[in-house]
């Protein structure tokens, strides 16, 4: 018996095809379902008892019922399909709004180990102006075109720190503050400069100021080692090849890092001696990332697209030759301006040296004298001259060991005059070249036990 339903739609289709053997007749009694089946038990109206069922229909005569509307059935049907389509589309978007939920939040605990300068702003101007006893010269350590450094010390920081202020009056250098904060936020890596935190204010005259907190590094740039000034002893600091070496494989470490191990390639475009630091143990690291440019494609070739902010970024005898003719930046740019630096650490001599005039560049100096002559244009300072001789003398009629000396001279020049190779694509890419510098490294090791 179905008596007082309030259900809406068809009979199951079991009733419909059942002959309910375990019940001689069927009675419905005050329903309201809508039509009723016509097969089963349906087809033998003595067995079926209706009764106070207004709302039922049939197309059964002998049931003595409304006949059913095909039409009313179709938009009850429609209507019972557009609810069920609307539910699951209703909970496909509730799905997806649940799983962007997740995942903006998985990349904000991703993203808290690098915070971006914003989230850094934790000291004043006042606690730089104290930190560095009011930016006085005695603090200064170096001063370029985007801005001065000083070192100093915060209270609420142990060690020393490196403050650079950036110079805002000139073109470009607010977006260079940003840029670096950018690069530096998103890149970690040993043989780069640490930032510590960041400063965005206002100084006491009311003037925007921007500066950026860094690791202090106590051994100066590799600048101040290849173009050693007299200390306080009247002395200078030789540079040995042995730390050149290592320098070599340190800078070669972090670019292979910026080109080939982030996530987004980025571009250094402003390599130099002044950019490399030193520190306490005479490891390298990278700094200055002002002119830095991430790569809008994964495929690091020149003809991809990466605008510049500054016009040809770099310093004048570190650029790559193909910038000036309106080239896009590119790693193969970075790879040119280390192998000048290799030239230049194994010559002592800068690319902007007066000798170099009428088509003579420290490139084509150092390949003139490769490999036979290539003692003669090497600095005095990586191979200490002997008694009875010079530099020269030692690595031409040397013994064993001076030999393996000079292999591991000559192939590291021969890694500097291929990666400042003119044309871009006859150039090696960072990685191959971190793997070169690493074989010249274990070999020079070996020779010294």
């Amino acid at each position: 018996m179905i008596q007082r339903s309030t259900a809406a739609g068809l009979v199951s289709p079991a009733a419909r095809d059942t002959h309910l053997v375990w019940s001689p007749w069927l009675s419905i009694q005050l329903a309201s379902m809508g039509p009723v089946p016509t097969g089963g038990i349906f087809q033998n109206t003595g067995e079926v008892f209706i009764q106070g069922n207004k709302l039922l229909c049939a197309n059964i005569p002998l049931l003595q019922l409304p006949q059913c509307n095909k039409e009313a059935s179709k938009k009850w049907r429609a209507s019972v399909i557009l609810k069920i389509v609307g539910s699951t589309v209703l909970s496909l978007v509730l799905l997806s709004l649940f799983a962007v939920v997740i995942l903006k939040k998985r990349k904000k605990v991703t993203q808290s180990s690098h915070p971006s300068c914003k989230e850094l702003l934790q000291c004043s101007y006042a606690d730089l102006v104290k930190a560095t006893n009011g930016f006085s010269l005695a603090n200064l350590v170096g001063s370029g075109k985007s801005g001065s450094v000083y070192k100093g010390r915060f209270e609420f920081e142990e060690n020393t720190v490196a403050i650079k202020v950036f110079k805002l009056d000139q073109l470009g250098i607010p977006k260079s503050f940003l840029t670096e904060c950018e690069v530096l936020r998103n890149t970690r890596h040993r043989n780069l400069v640490r930032v510590i935190t960041a400063c965005s204010t206002l100084d006491t005259s009311g003037h925007e100021f921007k500066a950026l907190i860094l690791e202090y590094m106590p051994n100066g740039s590799l600048e101040g080692w290849l173009y050693p000034k007299l200390n306080n002893y009247g002395l200078k600091r030789p540079l040995s090849l042995s730390s050149r070496i290592t320098i070599a494989t340190d800078i070669a470490s972090a670019l292979d890092y910026l080109h080939n191990r982030c996530v987004q390639p980025v571009v250094h475009c402003d390599l130099k001696p002044s950019n490399i630091l030193l520190d306490d143990a005479m490891v390298a690291r990278l700094a200055d990332f002002g002119l830095a440019k991430f790569l809008q494609s994964f495929s690091h070739s020149c003809h991809h697209s990466s605008t510049s902010l500054l016009g040809p970024r770099g310093s004048i005898g570190y650029i790559a030759p193909e910038y000036g003719l309106g080239s896009k930046l590119s790693t193969e740019g970075d790879v040119y301006s280390y192998g000048i630096i290799i030239l230049e650490m194994l010559t002592g001599k800068r690319p902007t040296d007066e000798m170099f005039t009428n088509g003579l560049n420290l490139h084509t100096f150092v390949e003139k004298a490769f490999p036979q002559k290539i003692t003669e244009v090497l600095d005095p300072c990586i191979v200490p001259s002997s008694e009875d001789g010079d530099v020269h003398d030692n690595l031409n009629h040397g013994n064993n060991a001076t030999d393996g000396v000079k292999s591991c001279i000559v192939q590291l020049v021969k890694l500097g005059l291929l990666c400042s190779m003119e044309t871009p694509k006859d150039r090696p890419t960072m990685q191959d070249v971190y793997a070169e510098v690493i074989t010249i490294k274990e070999a020079f090791a070996a020779l010294h036990g």
